[in-house]
């Protein structure tokens, strides 16, 4: 077995691989909620890698997602198991899916069954909307995937504040604050979900109306920070925040994304504000 300190390392030095938008924020919190939050993303990484696979088949998706949300059920998690479940798609499949028990093992003792939890429900509602073939209809449609893929991420992370010291955060609102990231990804990457057969847009919808979702649901997040005084927390809460807003702003302008030095300047601005 790997000692701690260096799987620690391992997961941080996967996390800037899989996500540079978190690896920031996450990085700048204490050992202790660095160690909690960077593990939780990874172990939802994880699974999101599954879902969102161009090379798997669907029921192969539906069968890795349902099957690995039943091992997240159980109270010891089976490594063994998860990787014999794997076997036949190692090849496929990137490290952070790969290592998900790895990840669970750097999580700490008192937050891992909440994570485990969360990253379950993920999974099931991920193998969902697989089955659907992400066809999105309505409103309710948009809310309901956004909430499985990301608004679970905001409630996960509420738990964690409230574990580590007491904060107290509206769940309704961190439901919000996850649905207006990915309404932003969604954003971001709608000419190529278009080019693998994928329109997250309710009938009746257009571009418009997703700046307009993902702006109502960035006010959420707004509000959700308001009740946070930890200012490690209230740091790592607000960079992914004026990202998205900074990312709206650049694509409304007739950017693809924010530059380099767009995304440093807004860190630093964040830094120098909390």
């Amino acid at each position: 077995m790997m000692n701690e300190a260096k799987l620690q390392k391992e997961a941080m030095h996967v996390l800037k691989l899989t996500s540079r938008t978190f690896y920031i924020p996450i990085k700048l919190l204490n050992p202790t909620l660095r160690k909690t939050v960077g593990s939780a993303y990874l172990c939802m990484r994880a699974i999101d890698e599954i879902e969102d696979h161009e090379e798997l088949h669907p029921e192969s998706k539906q069968h890795l997602l349902q099957s690995t949300s039943k091992l997240l059920q159980t109270d010891l998690f089976d490594v063994a198991a998860y990787r014999a479940l794997l076997k036949p798609y190692e090849n496929l499949l990137p490290e952070v899916t790969l290592r998900l028990g790895d990840w669970l093992a750097v999580c700490p003792a008192g937050i891992v069954a909440k994570v485990k939890e969360s990253t379950s429900i993920m999974a099931d509602g991920m193998a969902k909307w697989v089955g659907k073939d992400f066809l999105v209809q309505t409103k309710e449609d948009l809310d309901d995937y956004t909430y499985y893929v990301a608004g679970l991420v905001g409630v996960m992370l509420s738990d964690i504040w409230e574990q580590y010291d007491g904060t107290k955060t509206d769940r309704d609102l961190a439901i919000g604050y996850g649905r207006g990231l990915q309404a932003v990804n969604m954003l971001r990457n709608q000419e190529e979900d278009a080019e693998r057969g994928v329109r997250f847009l309710p009938e009746g919808w257009d571009r418009h109306d997703l700046f307009e979702y993902a702006e109502a649901n960035l006010k959420k997040a707004d509000d959700y920070i308001e009740s946070i005084s930890n200012k490690n927390i209230l740091l790592f809460c607000k960079i992914p925040l004026a990202l998205a807003k900074r990312t709206i702003g650049a694509m409304q302008g007739g950017q693809d994304k924010m530059n380099r030095a767009e995304v440093e300047s807004t860190v630093e601005s964040i830094l120098n504000e909390v």
